[in-house]
């Protein structure tokens, strides 16, 4: 009590008539308005914790459905585009320069990450949703009427892949907001939409392709994803208000978080090699005659079939038993597969391939959203640390693919086995950095759950 008398006797006269004029505003403003709303004396009332459910929510799992076939449902279909362009179109092209148009697309929809993740922070949800669509669809339009390789490179490589980026991360970190308790199950349920479109697109290819040409063809396809565009538009809405931030492409803490840099590290080698498989399956069948050039890519069909298990069986443990040690599990199972791919000679070994992969590379695409979130410090920095983090993730991405292209080219056995043992090591690296990752959360807060 003593300190107290003393420290209000320190108060000048000035001060207390500054703090009489304060007291006489404010009274003058509580008798001007004599029943203040809660938003006026206390600002907006909070949203309360994620319902975990309802009509809602379940509609944004939906909606983000629909993204996923229109962003990574297109990427993991690229490999017959790639046997179609190498046999066809683009024959005059070696393999690595036509797989610049699949890695452009699947690197952008990561590089644009970085500024869709702010915006999406700080309120701009249905802006970038309406837009990215709008490319997508458009960009596959465009690439239907192409005949030169930078006309690809620019509709289906650069279009396409912008629009996917501007949509990708506020379609996964929107399910935060309205999932927590089952967060990692509905990323999955979500991200099943990729898979499924992977399937259903390169039989829709293959079974037209040969009797409308190419242009109508993808053009049939454009108008498929038009379809699934107007589902997000129509349903997926935001449940928080804005950050009141303004909008960041970086959070500087990252950079002192090493749990979440060794991750995103891991993730650079990961994407690296992850998707050789689903470019290139289709052209290791028919350079080896596995199966006629008809059967061909429905291997890359039989990849997406495995990965709708992937996608959900490994999400849905994750909930039980941390993502981050399932996402390191799949990590291991995958690499072990991709060197398995050097004993494949025949169909039965591609088909098993073929669906192991699948599922194991599926387990790690929908749980790194879900690891990402879990290493973020709150909800209203999770779009700036996805974007982040898919920044060094597309730049693997953007390379990935064609340093494969470069190896096999020629397509001899020496060629094709230097192929397969680069996208096992990349996994290999990957699957040692994660772990590293894992032990270090460990050390952080305890616990074998993360």
């Amino acid at each position: 009590m003593e300190k107290a008398v003393v420290g209000r006797s320190d108060f000048s006269d000035t001060d207390r008539a500054d703090e009489k004029v304060e007291i006489v505003e404010e009274s003058k403003k509580e008798l001007a308005d004599p029943t203040p709303t809660p938003a006026t004396a206390a600002g907006p009332a909070p949203p309360g914790p994620p319902p975990d459910g309802g009509l809602q929510a379940w509609l944004q799992v939906l909606g983000s459905a629909a993204i996923l076939v229109c962003t990574w449902g297109l990427i993991n279909s690229f490999g017959v585009f790639q046997a179609f362009y190498e046999m066809d179109i683009l024959k005059d092209r070696p393999p690595s320069d036509i797989s610049w148009i699949g890695s452009l697309q699947a690197s952008l929809l990561f590089f644009t990450g970085v500024f869709s993740g702010g915006l999406y922070d700080a309120g701009h949800f249905r802006a970038l949703v309406v837009v990215g669509l709008f490319m997508i669809v458009f960009g596959m339009f465009m690439t239907s009427l192409c005949f030169a390789y930078w006309q690809f490179l620019l509709a289906q490589g650069i279009c396409v892949g912008v629009g996917m980026g501007l949509v990708f991360l506020p379609s996964a970190a929107i399910l935060s907001q309205y999932f927590a308790r089952h967060r990692a199950l509905v990323l999955g349920i979500s991200s099943a939409g990729s898979p499924v479109a992977g399937i259903v697109i390169p039989i829709i290819f293959s079974r037209l392709e040969p009797k409308i040409g190419f242009g109508w063809t993808t053009r049939v396809i454009a108008f498929i994803l038009l379809a699934f565009s107007a589902i997000p538009i129509a349903f997926m809405r935001t449940r928080l208000p804005p950050s009141g931030r303004r909008t960041r492409i970086l959070d500087p803490s990252a950079f002192r978080d090493l749990p979440y840099m060794t991750f995103t590290m891991a993730g650079f080698f990961s994407f690296l090699t992850l998707y050789v498989p689903f470019f290139y399956i289709a052209v290791f069948a028919n350079t080896y005659n596995v199966t006629t050039a008809d059967f061909a890519p429905y291997l890359v069909t039989l990849l997406n079939a495995g990965s709708v298990f992937g996608r959900i069986i490994p999400n849905a443990l994750a909930d039980r038993w941390g993502a981050l040690n399932v996402l390191v599990f799949c990590m291991v199972g995958s690499t072990i597969i991709a060197f398995g791919w050097l004993g494949v000679k025949n169909l039965a070994g591609s088909v098993v391939f073929t669906l192991l992969y699948g599922a194991l590379s599926g387990g790690v695409v929908s749980l790194t959203p879900t690891v990402i979130v879990g290493l973020s410090p709150d909800m209203s920095r999770v779009g700036v640390r996805m974007g982040m983090g898919f920044v060094v993730t597309g730049t693997s991405l953007l390379i990935g693919t064609p340093i494969a292209g470069a190896i096999v080219k020629g397509y001899s056995d020496a060629n094709w086995k230097g192929c397969i043992a680069y996208g096992g090591a990349g996994l290999l690296v990957a699957t040692g950095l994660y772990g590293t990752a894992r032990f270090m959360v460990f050390k952080r807060q305890g616990g074998l759950k993360f």
